[in-house]
């Protein structure tokens, strides 16, 4: 609906889309403007103080000859001194740039307004993720603010080609969505697939932000663990994966950013692999490696050898256990699975002031009162520490959890189907890994398929910087 010229008409159609005076925060202030009458909205909290203040001062200093034509194209050249404004002629942008935190002016006899964006949202430092933390680097964080984070990437990429496109995605919440790439790098076909599912994004409000809007674009089946977004919270990784192609899609309100495409390698990576030498730096991947295939397979595996000793070679006969315990050892394994997630659970809700005392208790007092009382064997015990060990070793806390389930899944059969199990446990968590695309259909296991040498040569050795700068350019 276009503005009217009357003042009053155009106050009593934006008190019907807005809650002025019904909600306490949203306020209509009425003052003069060179003369004319002028109405003020804006929801409190979110306007600068100080810079309306002096926006105000010099408006209500004014004169009626001074804007007697074209008043607000003069306001707009001659009096406001603020970079951020915009004309508006329908109430729609007028409506959604107030609740987002703007200002809109309205003047009697104008069929325009005036957008006025001075809104400064409550911020806290960019403080270093708990989940991505490095030994060297870096101590900064993106934050809630979706400016502040593209200002963040920006700050590491200083190049003309790196544009960041804002859309609004929810009915409710017209939440702000940007998408960053660098555009003589990205894949565009991959790009305008993106931005043509995010315009057809029909949802009411994006409630959990990054990971509301991941379940909307990408379509998986109930049965797959496995994450098709890789999510950080460090601009630095951002940076990094722009400059290699990447899509980076960032939501107000959300700390953490969606990179895409992303396969089953990438959240095998960790930023403190090039903050090391590279040599350090391809011994901790190696490592890392290790630990995750020791979190899906050394309890099933375990447990496969033991109850068929026939498999097991002579230098690991030590292996098993020397006592029976009261509980089957496939009900030992299930029942430290999911005590693992009691105290993975408990230490989510628990203070940081107490978190210390609950692993201890977790850990060390209820483990070995269990074994007191014999429920459980020592050997379980140990094999699934060392599970859970690998499972904190992934960088990507959603790929672990895969992990998690995979292994869960991967014991269960193994203990039910005891010789034949195991094995079809892992054709089954093959199949469901090879059949896994990515967004935009692209292979989860590349580069293994289709096969790049030189790629999975990047992914197994941390190379130098000199020699990845030479191939991105090559």
């Amino acid at each position: 609906m276009e503005l009217l010229n009357k003042l009053d008409e155009n106050k009593r159609i934006l008190k019907e889309q807005l809650p002025i005076k019904k909600s306490f925060d949203v306020i209509g202030r009425e003052l003069i403007v060179g003369g004319r009458q002028a109405y003020l909205v804006f929801v409190d909290g979110f306007a600068k103080d100080k810079i309306m203040l002096y926006i105000l001062e010099t408006l209500q200093a004014l004169e009626r000859e001074d804007i007697a034509v074209d008043t607000i194209k003069k306001l707009l050249q001659n009096y406001i001194a603020y970079i951020e404004v915009e004309e508006f002629d329908t109430f729609e942008p007028a409506v959604t740039a107030v609740l987002s935190g703007a200002v809109a002016l309205l003047v009697d006899g104008q069929k325009k307004g005036i957008i006025l964006d001075v809104r400064e949202y409550p911020v806290r430092s960019p403080e270093e993720p708990d989940l991505e933390k490095v030994t060297r680097g870096s101590r900064d964080g993106l934050v809630e603010t979706i400016i502040f984070n593209t200002a963040l990437i920006r700050r590491r990429i200083r190049d003309p080609q790196l544009i960041f496109e804002i859309q609004q995605v929810g009915k409710s919440s017209k939440t702000d969505v940007a998408i960053g790439y660098i555009d003589n790098v990205v894949d565009h076909k991959l790009l305008e697939r993106l931005k043509n599912e995010i315009d057809r994004v029909s949802v009411n409000a994006l409630v959990m932000a990054e990971k509301t809007l991941e379940e909307v674009l990408i379509k998986k089946k109930w049965y797959n663990p496995l994450p098709q977004a890789k999510f950080t919270e460090r601009p630095d990784v951002v940076a990094a994966h722009l400059l290699e192609g990447h899509i980076a899609v960032i939501v107000d309100t959300s700390p953490s950013v969606m990179l895409l495409p992303a396969t089953l390698f990438h959240f095998t990576q960790h930023a403190e692999d090039y903050y090391q030498n590279p040599m350090v730096g391809t011994y901790l991947r190696w490592v890392r490696f290790l630990a995750m295939l020791s979190s899906l397979i050394i309890t099933p595996i375990w447990l496969f050898l033991i109850n068929n000793k026939q498999y097991l070679p002579s230098s690991l006969e030590f292996l098993g256990p020397k006592e029976a315990g009261n509980i089957p050892l496939f009900l030992q394994f299930v029942i430290l699975e999911l005590g693992l997630d009691f105290i993975r659970i408990a230490s989510i809700h628990t203070p940081n002031a107490l978190s210390t005392s609950l692993s201890i208790i977790g850990a060390l007092i209820l483990s070995e009162f269990a074994v007191k009382v014999g429920w459980f064997i020592p050997e379980t015990i140990l094999y699934m520490a060392i599970a859970g060990i690998g499972t904190f070793a992934n960088p990507s806390i959603e790929f672990a959890m895969a992990i998690r389930i995979f292994r869960l899944f991967l014991l269960i059969l193994t203990g039910l189907f005891k010789t034949y199990g195991f094995p079809i446990g892992i054709l089954i968590i093959l199949f469901i890994t090879v059949t896994t695309k990515t967004f935009g259909n692209q292979s989860y296991i590349w580069p293994l398929f289709p096969f790049d040498r030189r790629a999975l040569a990047h992914i197994l050795f941390r190379k130098p910087i000199p020699q990845i700068n030479q191939k991105t350019s090559s």
